[in-house]
């Protein structure tokens, strides 16, 4: 199996895909966003400098991904989720794959349309004490019982950022940051594109096999 690079902008799908190949082919799977806050547990300063909302520098970032990959069993699959965002971050990740001779990898760049992206976001609802999502604006993935959860019976919420106005921002981020990384990966040839704007995503998992095997 290769290794997986996502991009995905926000509620493309990609923890639906990275929690696929977990369960079903072992990978493990590296969020930079769980690495960070890891980390911030054991260094009161990152701790802070992250409360603080400042960014985190691409060394730093880019310093805890190879330490967690240094670690990573032979022949064991893995998947980096949130890096890189930028094309420095590509071109440095790279040296560092090169370097721990982990360059058999796919980038799969998952592809849904902006309109479909703003309806999931503005369904999306959240359980406040088992953290289940669900989605009103997808047939299958809405609660049970309107406004519940359906494991715990909590009232379900709608997260702050969920909101048209929020996603619109975070949106544009992503395009105009990762643009340049998805055209540094076509033009070395290890690029896939894969759709996954249905609500039933059977089509959308069977290419995804297909593309790290």
């Amino acid at each position: 199996m290769k290794n997986v690079i996502f991009l995905a902008p926000p509620l493309a799908g990609k923890g639906t895909f990275s929690e696929y190949l977990v369960k079903n082919f072992g990978y493990l799977h590296y969020s930079t966003g769980d690495i960070l806050r890891k980390k911030a547990n054991e260094d009161k300063q990152l701790k802070a400098l992250m409360e603080s909302g400042a960014l985190v520098s691409d060394d730093l970032i880019l310093s805890l991904i190879e330490e967690v990959l240094q670690k990573v069993p032979k022949n064991q699959p893995f998947i980096l989720d949130g890096i890189p965002r930028t094309l420095h971050q590509a071109k440095k990740l790279d040296i560092i794959l090169n370097g721990l001779n982990l360059n058999q990898y796919v980038v799969i760049n998952i592809d849904v349309r902006k309109d479909i992206l703003i309806d999931r976001v503005i369904g999306r609802r959240s359980c406040p004490n088992c953290h289940r999502v669900f989605n009103i604006n997808i047939k299958g993935f809405g609660p049970k019982v309107e406004g519940v959860c359906d494991d715990c019976s909590s009232v379900l919420i709608q997260r702050e950022d969920d909101t048209l106005e929020s996603y619109e921002k975070r949106y544009q981020s992503y395009v105009e940051s990762t643009s340049p990384v998805i055209t540094y990966y076509k033009e070395k040839g290890c690029l896939k594109v894969i759709s996954n704007e249905k609500s039933d995503q059977t089509e959308a998992l069977q290419i995804l096999r297909g593309v790290i095997s």
